[in-house]
Order: structure tokens, then C-alpha cells, then sequence
């Protein structure tokens, strides 16, 4: 493997996993929700700036600073969030710099008395909006620490002698994480059951998007293609005939195990739809896609699914270094599959390469050795 392809494995494995964001999924999720909260985001800020206005003959009108700074510091943030390989981490930065805004205006307006101390809880409504479970705890932590921080610094006398405003403003906070959560719960839910296959547990179409988008920014940086892989269950129609619609269910959900088994560990593997599945390959070639193509046939030949002996053909191509256009790639390994099934079926195809080549080989009959190469 070259340092190229390590180190497109490294940032395609990096960026699906982080202490907040456990998934691709969760990180779907994140940039999705920063888009619906943005708006909203906007005219919260202009509510709280009409009150800080409003209110400036009291408690000064430096107090709009702090919420400038926020705003703005989201304003940056959102540059570029699409295609940060982290975004999740740059969105908790912009957040914790919003609390440490308020915590000071709290400071800074009498502590403990200030009217502002309750709004150190706003903040918290949008963990849930963004993050996981994990990102709602440590983010209302956070939270907590420095309510009680911002009150503590002006006067910890005060706070001790009559510390129910502070406790009101931990009751607050503790309530709207628990009320929140739930609704996060039932968002995460109802986004898997968007994105998971429910019989192959693959992703299905709707996670493609995202995803090829995401590769389209990391082709840019590494300068490496991406490999795609279409492939169908030959004659599938006829195991539902004959067998009945609950052994090709079987079928598809064998066939699903031996693909994801067989696939690198930054590979992505679809269900397209019925018996069609969809792999994407970062990093690799069209001969290299085609040896991995050649591997899976090879599985899916050799062993029987759902107690059953099926075979698979597959469609072949890649993008070229530094250009990921998921569409045309897809477009011409479709069309590789339409003509891996007029060749016979059970065989491979690539796009751009004559119909009667023959299957790419590896090394020895039955062989996966330039497959594992390719994985090393």
C-alpha cells in the first residue's frame, strides 16, 4: 500500500469515528441539523439582542459584545463545515465559546443576581439538536461547572449564604438535558430507519448522498480515485419463485454478510434496492476495483446463502485522481453490470474495457492474494 492510499485509509476511517460522533450516521446527522438550526439560530440571537437593547439602561450596553462574538464565531464555524473531515468538532468549539460568552456576561452583571445567569441553560437546547447521548452529558456538564463558576467568582460568600438561585439554574439545566434527550432518542431513531436497509442492515440510497459528497472533498486532498462496484444476484427472481419470498430474503441477507465481510475496513457497502448492491471503494483504481469485484464473485460462487447456491455479476469503474463525480461513475459501472449480464452472468465487468476481457484473476485459482494486498 502506498502512503497515498494510507493515507486516504486514515482519513476515511478518521472521519467516520470521534468521541462524538460514533457513526457516519451521527455525522450526517450533525451537518444536517446545523442547517435547520441556522436560521433558527439567527433569530434567536436578534431575540436576545432586542432584550440586551432593551434592557441597556440597567445593565450597560457592552453586554451585546459577548453576544456578537457568538454570533459571530458561528458565522465562521459554518465556513466550510460541509467539507471539514471533523465537523463535529468545530460546531463543540463554536458552542462551548456561546457558554463561555454568556458565562462571562453573568460574571460581569453580578453572578449569582445577574438576570442573565439562566441563559447558560439556551445553549444546552441544542446539544441534543446535534450530538449523541455522549455530547448531551458532556456538554451540560460543561454547562453546570460554569454556572456555578460564573457566580462563584463574584461573591462565594453569596452563593453559599443563599445559593437557591444557583440551584434553580442547575434544576433548569438538569430538566431541559432529561426533556431533551428524548426528542434526541426518537431524531436518531427515525433517521437510522431512513438510512438502514431493515433486512441487510446496509445503508440504503438515502445514505449515499452524504457519503459520495464526502468523498468527492477527500479525493480532492489526497489526489486518489474512488472505486465503484455494482453488483446484482443473477437469476434472483427465479429463487423467489421457486423457493418462496422468505428464502430469497435469506439469500440477500447472507450475500449482505459475505460482501461487508470481505470489504476493507473504509469501504462502504449499499443496498441499491432489491437484489442490487452498491460498494465504494476510496483509494482504489478500476484494475484494483475490479480485483475486489473479482473477490467478492468469488465469495458469493463459493458458498451457499440461505442454504442456497447463488452466483453475482458486477459492473466496474472509477473516477479519476482528484475528480469524484458520483453520478458518472455510477452511470458507467451500471452500465459494466448490463454487460457483465449479457456476457453469461457470475462475472466482471469495467467500464471502458472490452466486453469479452476476461474476469480479473487473482494469483491462483481461488486465490485472494492481490485482494489482501490491497487491505495490508
Amino acid at each position: 500500500m502506498t502512503r497515498a492510499d494510507k493515507g486516504l485509509m486514515e482519513m476515511s476511517t478518521e472521519s467516520r469515528v470521534s468521541w462524538l460522533c460514533a457513526t457516519q450516521a451521527d455525522r450526517e446527522r450533525v451537518l444536517d441539523m446545523e442547517q435547520r438550526l441556522k436560521p433558527l439560530r439567527a433569530a434567536s440571537f436578534a431575540v436576545l439582542a432586542v432584550a440586551l437593547l432593551l434592557c441597556g439602561p440597567w445593565v450597560g450596553w457592552w453586554t451585546l459584545i459577548p453576544l456578537a462574538v457568538a454570533s459571530a464565531t458561528f458565522f465562521l464555524t459554518d465556513r466550510g463545515l460541509q467539507t471539514s473531515p471533523r465537523p463535529e468538532y468545530r460546531l463543540a468549539l463554536a458552542w462551548l465559546s456561546s457558554e463561555l460568552a454568556i458565562a462571562a456576561s453573568v460574571a460581569l452583571t453580578g453572578g449569582t443576581r445577574s438576570p442573565a445567569l439562566a441563559w447558560l441553560v439556551l445553549p444546552v437546547v441544542t446539544l441534543a439538536a446535534r450530538f449523541n447521548a455522549r455530547g448531551v452529558v458532556a456538554g451540560s456538564s460543561v454547562a453546570a461547572a460554569l454556572i456555578v463558576a460564573s457566580s462563584l467568582v463574584v461573591d462565594p460568600a453569596e452563593v453559599t449564604a443563599a445559593p437557591q438561585h444557583v440551584l434553580f439554574a442547575l434544576a433548569l439545566l438538569g430538566a431541559v438535558a432529561l426533556l431533551s434527550l428524548a426528542l434526541m432518542q426518537s431524531d436518531v431513531h427515525h433517521r437510522t430507519a431512513s438510512v438502514i436497509d431493515p433486512l441487510t442492515s446496509m445503508l440504503n440510497r438515502n445514505a449515499l448522498k452524504a457519503r459520495a459528497e464526502e468523498l468527492r472533498a477527500q479525493a480532492m486532498i489526497v489526489q486518489q480515485p474512488i472505486g465503484v462496484i455494482v453488483g446484482d444476484l443473477d437469476h434472483f427472481k427465479a429463487v423467489n419463485d421457486t423457493h418462496g419470498h422468505a428464502a430469497g430474503d435469506a439469500v440477500l441477507r447472507d450475500v449482505a454478510y459475505s460482501l461487508r465481510k470481505r470489504l476493507r475496513a473504509f469501504d462502504l457497502a449499499y443496498r441499491l434496492g432489491g437484489e442490487e448492491f452498491l460498494v465504494l471503494l476510496p483509494g482504489a483504481s478500476a484494475s484494483e476495483a475490479a480485483m475486489i469485484a473479482e473477490d467478492l464473485r468469488r465469495t458469493i460462487q463459493g458458498a451457499r446463502h440461505g442454504n442456497l447456491s447463488v452466483t453475482m455479476s458486477f459492473g466496474v469503474s472509477a473516477s479519476e485522481p482528484s475528480s469524484f463525480a458520483y453520478d458518472e461513475v455510477f452511470e458507467e459501472a451500471d452500465q459494466a453490470l448490463y454487460t457483465a449480464k449479457a456476457a453469461g452472468r457470475n462475472c466482471v465487468r469495467v467500464a471502458g474495457l472490452s466486453p469479452d476481457a476476461p474476469n480479473p484473476s487473482p494469483a491462483e485459482p481461488g486465490s485472494a492474494a492481490p485482494v489482501a494486498a490491497l487491505r495490508a
